[in-house]
């Protein structure tokens, strides 16, 4: 009987024991491959240090943290197929993604199996627009907030400029072209000319016939609305054709993995759009953000970028709801966000309640002459913000968002 009675309490010991050191699950839907893996590296980074800074200070709920990654190669059929992975993993809530086909069909996804999404690198307006859903926040910037800090800069120092874009054929470079079409009064395609580059499979001839066709338009702004390799590719051709050295080259959403693939003398001067450098914290006297480039420097030798942060901002605001609400239940930690402000690694954001919408401070940067990068003890000081708008002026207001909705005025 003693024998027994033991038996029962040493398993009464071990499932106790189970259940304190069970985790709770986030996905990262992060490209691992293809033409955005080094995107995925900065991701994958930024979200495990927010994951080992959680889990130092006790985890969440009382419980551990832990991060499942899946590769998306950048295609949004796989972001999709990675969020039934996910649910079958029991995680709370995905974050991830390199472009914002993958956000849609991801988010879309992620809704129908009662899980939050959090789009990282998806600027399509449609995201948090007409696609937009309760299920869904993004906390990177959108195209009509990237367009509005440009238009407001160009407008000022580059007044009456004839422009043309080279823009990948997708939801966020048509998204891109029309919102700087817009902000900078270049509407006329006659005089405005463009290319289309295709979304998948894009090859050398498809660069250079629109940097040709971009060098006969006589145009004094060239607009280059593409990411990735694809931008890499585009870059090197102008450079290799001078086209850089003669037109101002605007790239809308630059990121520090961008400098560093194309090469810094490639992409000196060029103009484009952050929502975050690792100098921001300085400048808005922010602790935590200044404590999380330590972090990130001290781990890998390298400053963080704005992918990185976003990532890292992320788990922490997810985290950060769950612990709010006292639950993981999607429906809490919605409640929980919704119109949240906070501080965390800038000046104050928010998540705005009717779409979604993180809405922030949006910079205007400039890359720097690779001589001033050179000189930097990591050879990584690629960005000087030349413009600032704030996050209310920004985003798009409630009337631009309800026009695009069109009948369906809320999120469902």
């Amino acid at each position: 009987m003693f024998r027994v009675l033991m038996y029962c309490l040493l398993l009464s010991f071990l499932a106790t024991g189970v259940q304190a050191s069970e985790t709770i699950r986030i996905g990262l839907n992060a490209p691992t491959t293809g033409n955005y893996k080094s995107e995925g590296l900065e991701l994958r980074r930024g979200a495990l240090l927010a994951v080992d800074e959680i889990n130092r200070r006790g985890g969440i709920l009382g419980q551990p943290l832990e991060l499942i990654s899946r590769n998306t190669a950048a295609r949004a059929e796989r972001a999709r197929d990675n969020i039934e992975f996910f649910a079958t993993q029991r995680v709370r809530m995905v974050l991830g993604g390199a472009t914002s086909e993958e956000a849609i069909a991801a988010g879309k996804r992620a809704r129908e199996l009662g899980l939050l999404y959090f789009p990282t690198l998806g600027y399509a307006n449609e995201i948090t627009g007409r696609e937009g859903h309760r299920h869904l926040f993004r906390e990177t910037n959108s195209a009509w907030m990237s367009a509005r800090v440009l238009g407001e800069y160009l407008s000022w120092h580059l007044p009456n400029r004839r422009y043309f874009y080279i823009s990948l054929d997708d939801a966020w470079g048509h998204s891109m072209e029309q919102a700087l079409r817009e902000s900078t009064k270049s509407r006329d395609r006659a005089r405005h000319g463009y290319a289309r580059i295709p979304a998948h499979g894009a090859r050398h001839d498809d660069y250079l016939a629109a940097l040709k066709k971009a060098e006969a338009s006589s145009a004094d702004v060239l607009v280059v609305v593409l990411l990735g390799q694809n931008l890499v590719q585009t870059m090197r051709l102008a450079n290799d054709m001078q086209l850089n050295k003669r037109v101002q080259v605007i790239v809308p959403n630059l990121t520090a993995s961008l400098i560093e693939q194309a090469g810094p003398q490639v992409m000196e001067h060029v103009i484009g759009t952050k929502a975050w450098t690792w100098r921001v914290p300085e400048q808005t006297g922010s602790v935590e953000g200044h404590a999380f480039v330590d972090a990130y420097i001290r781990l890998h030798q390298g400053y963080p970028g704005s992918t990185a942060a976003s990532a890292y901002a992320i788990v922490r605001q997810w985290a950060d709801a769950v612990q709010r609400a006292g639950s993981s239940d999607s429906e809490a930690v919605i409640t929980a966000l919704e119109n949240h402000r906070y501080s965390l690694l800038k000046d104050e954001q928010y998540w705005r309640d009717f779409d979604h919408q993180n809405v922030q401070a949006i910079y205007a940067v400039r890359v720097r002459s690779r001589s001033d990068i050179m000189q930097d003890r990591f050879k990584q000081d690629y960005f000087t913000i030349i413009h600032r708008l704030d996050g209310e002026e920004a985003a798009p207001s409630l009337d631009d968002w309800q026009q695009e909705r069109g009948e369906e005025l809320m999120l469902q």
